[in-house]
Order: structure tokens, then C-alpha cells, then sequence
């Protein structure tokens, strides 16, 4: 190993998974450690550079990489895991970048490895990657010292504000700070039709419903299954049918008080 910036060392990493995270991850990674990535169909390695292309188990277990990062879609995580794990070095920290963690803890424990579980909290179609210092990542408390400390300085470096939280906690904060912004931007871009409608708060609600649905439908997938999702997109419900009460009733008084209370929630963020 090999001292970078006098503080990490450089490590031998492979990604799993070619798709948009993993080529992101495999650019962010390889002036400073020895990067390969591995995926079966090679058409999607044609443009990854300073990286060696990996389409076989068996090259996996050649490279001997001391980080493995999962960068496949939730759904698969689990299971790709568990088909390269045999072909890892007994050394090799296992990580996921998964933005939904349920099962994954129950999953680290059966394996007896070191791991470390983080989650950018950006995608590379929505983000600025060239100045990502408006956006988050999390790095789960359970996870290996000496994973944690590398995701940190590497996190770090790219100047995102970082988090620490523990499994449920990640699954938690996520439903609440993802899954009520996207069940209510996905809900107002349903209800468009083609017909102008001048004005500027319009306006900055197109522009949020854009951006999100640039994203990978698969990421947008993930954060909706989370377990905890239901709950937050039921008290969205809740609160529309009550608004909606107010309003057909003509409730004044009532709409006042609302909107003082609904003011209130905002200031207590601020």
C-alpha cells in the first residue's frame, strides 16, 4: 500500500457494476488507488478509463481487491454479493452504496467480513459533480473502522457534508427527507396537462420535477420501497384530505390556522 496525501493509503478497489454510480466511482477513485471494474456485459466498460475492465469472476479473485463497492441496483445487492464473495481475499471490506439499508446489517453479520455501508446522497444525472458541497452522504455507524475512515477522508475530499447514522436510522431519515419530497413532486407533475401557466412558483415546481425525473427510475424505486415510505406518504395523504376539507367547506378560520401551523413547521427548520 501506498500513503495518499500522507493519510490514506492507496488500496486496490473494485467497483461492481458498471452503470452511472459505478463509472462516477471508478473517475472519483482511480488517480489515487488501483481501481478495477467489474460487469458481464462489456459494451458498458467501453468508456472507463484508468481502470482495469473486469468481466469474470475469476479476474476478480486475480485483482485481490481490499475494497469491494457494490454499485449495482438495490434489488441485486445482496445477491451479487453473494455470488463474488467466494472469490474474494479473507482481507476484502465489503461496501454498498445502497440508498435503502433493510436486510443489509442481517446480511454483513452472516458473512463474518468487515464492511462498511455508505449512501452519496446524490445522483450523477441530478447533481453538479464539480462542486457537490450542497449535497450529503451518510456513512453507517456499524460499519468497519477502517471503512469508516476512508469513506470519510474520500467523502471529504469531494467536499459533501457528511452524516453518520445507524442502519434503522439511515432507513428512517431517508422516508423523511426523500421520500416526502419525491411522493410530492411525483404527485404535482401527474397532475399536469398542456396548458401555460405562467408564474414563478409554478415555474420552480417544474424545475424540481425535471430534476428529479432525470434520475435512474431505479434510484427513484429504491427510495419509494423504503419500508418506511408508507407511513410518510400516508401523512401526506392525511394532510391533503384535510386542506382539501378546508377548502370545499370555505373554513376561513380554519385555513388560517393551518397555514399558521404549516408556517410554524417551516421556522422550527430554519
Amino acid at each position: 500500500m501506498l500513503l495518499v496525501n500522507n493519510n490514506v493509503q492507496a488500496m486496490k478497489i473494485c467497483i461492481l457494476g458498471a452503470g452511472k454510480m459505478g463509472t462516477w466511482l471508478t473517475d472519483a477513485l482511480c488517480l489515487q488507488h488501483e481501481v478495477a471494474i467489474f460487469d458481464r456485459d462489456k459494451e458498458r466498460l467501453r468508456y472507463v478509463f484508468n481502470t482495469q475492465r473486469l468481466t469474470t469472476l475469476e479476474e476478480i479473485r486475480e485483482f485481490e481487491p481490499e475494497l469491494l463497492i457494490n454499485s449495482v441496483t438495490l434489488k441485486h445487492t445482496i445477491a451479487v454479493f453473494r455470488e463474488v464473495e467466494p472469490y474474494l481475499p479473507a482481507h476484502c471490506i465489503l461496501s454498498d452504496i445502497a440508498s435503502v439499508k433493510t436486510g443489509f446489517q442481517d446480511y454483513y453479520k452472516s458473512t463474518g467480513r468487515r464492511f462498511v455501508s455508505t449512501h452519496p446522497m446524490f445522483g450523477p444525472t441530478f447533481a453538479n459533480l464539480k462542486d457537490l458541497s450542497a449535497h450529503h452522504a451518510i456513512i453507517i455507524t456499524e460499519s468497519d473502522h477502517m471503512g469508516k475512515a476512508f469513506f470519510k477522508d474520500f467523502f471529504g475530499s469531494l467536499g459533501l457534508n457528511i452524516h453518520q447514522y445507524s442502519f434503522d436510522e439511515h432507513d428512517e431519515t431517508i422516508a423523511y427527507s426523500l421520500s416526502i419530497p419525491f411522493s410530492s413532486t411525483l404527485v404535482f407533475a401527474a397532475c399536469m396537462k398542456q396548458q401555460d401557466a405562467p408564474g414563478t412558483t409554478f415555474k420552480k415546481h417544474m424545475d424540481i420535477a425535471r430534476g428529479l425525473l432525470s434520475e435512474d427510475d431505479y434510484l427513484l424505486t429504491e427510495i419509494l420501497f423504503n419500508p418506511y415510505t408508507v407511513g410518510q406518504v400516508e401523512q401526506i395523504r392525511k394532510e391533503l384530505k384535510d386542506l382539501l376539507g378546508l377548502i370545499n367547506q370555505h373554513d376561513t378560520e380554519g385555513l388560517q390556522a393551518f397555514l399558521q401551523r404549516v408556517r410554524g413547521n417551516i421556522a422550527a427548520k430554519s
